[in-house]
């Protein structure tokens, strides 16, 4: 997937204002719009413009894809892909969807998923009748023991608006959550009456937060069942035995049957995230082997190939 210069594509500068860009897309509109344009390509240019004034016109969604334009391939012309969780901490506006989006491409889509859609109509004459406020929604990352004990933790939220000129300007604030025990990644926490401003006396909207764990070299979760990586020493692959694993609820002793196989896991049930029917933790069996950082390693080595001379590694595992 390429990484698409917006920017470019409404021959405008990083610095437009408001007005540039809704100069700049009206311009190209007169000129791409299929019921007008003779350009060969008009369809095609015509939702490419669209999709670029649908981010630029959008404060938040613009100040996210500045954001990410700054990170090392957010080149245009490269090959792209956006970091997990790239978005974490961005809060977005929700509203009445765009009948354009879907002809938006899969760069659009893989950037903004629920935060491309468009912002809600408002009525511009007439005195304005009670409206609730728009719910804003965002993602956080917790670390995955978070969920284990329930936990209380200050996050930050990324929003931008428009100055009285039309310049972007970013927002910040931190709030107060409290994590409950069980929630899984994807779930949503809401907090009532902290999205968008109401309308007229309307109530306020509710901020939306949906969960994603961070990244852990220990532990990564499936719905609520979690993996856990455990290396075994030669010995205690071959020949079994009791070992001890600190696992997300503390010190396990496992019992590791003799005669490793690849792929092999363990079941610890009920050790997944908690829950009415909790997960259960499956712990995947992997060899280390010692370092050969001694004279006396080297020797055990050369032991062991001298103790199997008919083993061959590649027939044995069919390559």
């Amino acid at each position: 997937m390429e990484f698409k210069d917006y920017y470019k594509i409404l021959g405008v500068e990083k610095a437009a204002t408001e007005q540039d860009i809704k100069k700049a897309y009206r311009k190209l509109a007169r000129k791409y719009h299929p019921d007008v344009s003779k350009e060969a390509d008009a369809p095609a240019r015509m939702a490419e413009v669209n999709e670029a004034n649908a981010v630029l016109s959008d404060p938040e969604k613009r100040a996210a894809y500045d954001e990410l334009g700054r990170q090392p391939h957010g080149r245009p012309g490269q090959d792209f892909r956006p970091p997990p969780n790239w978005d974490a901490g961005f809060e977005f506006t929700d509203g009445a969807g765009s009948e354009g989006d879907a002809e938006f491409s899969d760069f659009f889509a893989q950037m903004f998923g629920r935060a491309a859609r468009g912002q809600r109509a408002q009525a511009r004459s007439g005195p304005m009748p009670p409206m609730r406020g728009d719910d804003h929604h965002a993602k956080i990352e917790l670390e995955l023991l978070d969920t284990y004990q329930g936990a209380e933790r200050t996050i930050s939220l990324r929003g931008a608006h428009l100055d009285d000129a039309g310049h972007v300007v970013h927002d910040e604030r931190q709030l107060s959550v409290k994590i409950p025990k069980g929630v899984r990644e994807g779930q949503h926490i809401r907090l009532a009456g902290r999205g968008g401003a109401g309308f007229g006396g309307g109530a306020a909207g509710d901020l939306l937060l949906e969960v994603v764990f961070k990244p852990d070299a220990r532990w990564r979760a499936e719905g609520r069942d979690v993996y856990q990586r455990v290396p075994l020493a030669p010995w205690e692959a071959v020949l079994g035995g009791a070992v001890e694993v600190a696992t997300p609820t503390g010190a396990a002793e496992v019992t590791v049957p003799a005669g490793w196989k690849p792929g092999r896991k363990l079941r610890l049930k009920g050790r997944g995230i908690p829950g009415a029917e909790p997960g259960d933790l499956y712990l995947e069996l992997e060899i280390a082997l010692p370092p050969a950082d001694s004279d006396a390693a080297r020797a055990a080595y050369a032991a062991l190939r001298q103790a199997f001379p008919d083993f061959d590694a590649r027939r044995a595992q069919g390559a």
